[in-house]
């Protein structure tokens, strides 16, 4: 099946190859767990690697804050944009949908212009202003994500999640999980005094996906997702622990022989 590739290691290799073409992709994580970082990476990898310019929508930062944080990776927006293959822009939700009720909006012209396939929302969080219903507002990330998709767009939305290292029912309280096609999750971990980064897909609709729990780290180069936990069990409740089998391995070594 096709797949559009996010070009970032390990990542691709859990999506089983990538993302479904024209879907909705919900990044979730606690403030500086790699949300913005990973959907820059998406975008830059998407104009530089497989020809398929994009999009950024930002309802927080200003667009000389994304091309700061993209040249600490090496990412040089200004010059894709020079070359008509990325477009930056600070826009609100209100403003932006509206402009895609519009036919031949700011969104679908900036998308002619370039050819663009892809586009970074950031962020989903900032649709709760609008609205303190529940069932609103996920009618109107509904209703919003359907415009992006009639662009063609393949999506990757990001969300802040306030929870930092996984406190009971802090996953999926809005029902947005219902109306994305994929959902990915990141979590900081604490695991013997120390703190790691952790990322699980809990859902990619029409395909099958990997369900273990991986880490990952932010390096120079942008992130990169590493092996699963190989020791660690609850790693997503906020408490892990070791596993019982390799407790008790460890506690009596000469036990199995």
């Amino acid at each position: 099946m096709e797949r559009v590739k996010t070009g970032i290691h390990g990542l691709d290799e859990m999506l089983s190859g990538g993302f479904l073409p024209e879907t909705a992709n919900l990044v979730e994580g606690a403030p500086g767990t790699g949300k913005t970082t990973l959907g820059m990476q998406f975008i830059y990898n998407g104009a530089t690697q497989f020809d398929q310019p994009g999009l950024i929508l930002t309802f927080e930062e200003f667009p000389r804050q994304y091309y700061r944080d993209a040249l600490s990776f090496g990412w040089d927006f200004k010059a894709l944009e020079a070359q008509n293959k990325l477009r930056v822009v600070m826009t609100s939700p209100e403003v932006t949908k509206l402009d895609l009720q519009r036919v031949n909006g700011q969104v679908e012209r900036m998308a002619a212009e370039i050819g663009a396939q892809r586009i970074l929302i950031d962020s989903l969080s900032h649709f709760e202003r609008m609205t303190t219903d529940p069932i609103e507002l996920r009618g109107l990330v509904f209703e919003f994500i359907n415009a992006l998709k009639r662009l063609n767009f393949t999506c990757v939305l990001t969300r802040e999640n306030p929870a930092l290292l996984g406190e009971p029912g802090d996953v999926e309280d809005s029902g947005l999980a219902f109306v994305v096609d994929s959902y990915i999750l990141l979590r900081y971990v604490e695991i013997e005094s120390a703190v790691h980064k952790a990322l699980l897909v809990l859902k990619l609709r029409g395909s099958n996906h990997d369900k273990e729990i991986r880490e990952f780290t932010i390096g120079p180069d942008g992130m990169e997702v590493k092996t699963r936990f190989e020791d660690q069990e609850g790693i997503f409740t906020g408490t892990p622990r070791r596993r019982m089998r390799d407790a008790f391995a460890q506690a009596f070594p000469g036990a199995n022989k």
